[in-house]
């Protein structure tokens, strides 16, 4: 229990990692924020499609799976709607309450993301297979790690610094030693789910990406930069998958 323990805290401290590069752009610049918001996106979809969706359709059937992906966009869309009032804008010290919003969001959506893979984990190590849950870990780690920036590049609109924006990246992955003890302790009731969950997470990852993260990094005449960008930042995730072997 405590290998699992320790490997699900390494992996989800790996977002933390991601958001680094944050501490060393000394000015934003509209164009930069959009240029890395968009960057996000990429990874964002790259992550719902090959990271969540893929292994679902191996572990579930066709059912679990676009039910999770339809109940996740619906539950992150009921979240939207009938949360406008609470004061997120004082949370994340902008007067930007759009911004804001959009911050959240995304955190919920990748706190979410991070659920499954934390119940993967805990089930690989209560499984009979030498190294599953290690194996796991790792690559869980390895994907974390540019889903940091996601998070960073989600509050570049916000009055926070650079270190409480690191410190919010961080917690996302915090989800996972938690969801790995719950998959550790509850590995036959669990293991049914996950197909489900990781469906889910990619549903909710992917309505934040168009609903919030593509439109906000098109509307400020930088759509040509931001598109190229959308379409590196799939290329980057495709690139860690294949290098690590996820």
């Amino acid at each position: 229990m405590a290998a699992a323990f320790w490997a699900s805290v390494l992996a989800g401290l790996a977002t933390g990692l991601g958001a680094l590069p944050i501490v060393f752009i000394k000015k934003f610049s509209h164009r930069l924020r959009d240029v890395l918001l968009a960057f996000a996106a990429g990874v964002m979809v790259a992550a719902s499609a090959f990271n969540l969706i893929v292994p679902a359709l191996n572990e579930g059937s066709i059912f679990s799976v676009v039910s999770g992906i339809l109940f996740g966009a619906l539950i992150l869309g009921l979240f939207e709607r009938y949360t406008p009032n609470i004061d997120y804008e004082k949370l994340f010290g902008t007067g930007d309450k759009v911004a804001a919003k959009r911050a959240m969001l995304m955190i919920v959506a990748l706190a979410l993301h991070n659920l499954p893979e934390g119940l993967a984990v805990g089930v690989g190590f209560a499984s009979e297979a030498p190294g599953m849950g290690f194996a796991l870990a790792i690559a869980i780690g390895v994907q974390n790690a540019p889903e940091g920036l996601v998070v960073a590049a989600s509050l570049l609109d916000s009055k926070l610094s650079v270190w409480k924006m690191l410190g919010i990246a961080t917690l996302t992955g915090l989800v996972e030693p938690i969801a790995a003890m719950l998959g550790l302790a509850l590995v036959s009731y669990v293991q049914a789910i996950i197909p489900f969950a990781l469906a889910f997470a990619a549903g909710a990852m992917l309505y934040v990406v168009f609903r919030e993260m593509i439109p906000e990094s098109h509307g400020h005449g930088y759509a040509e930069a931001s598109t190229a960008s959308f379409i590196l930042g799939v290329v980057f995730m495709i690139a860690v998958n294949y290098i690590f072997g996820v």
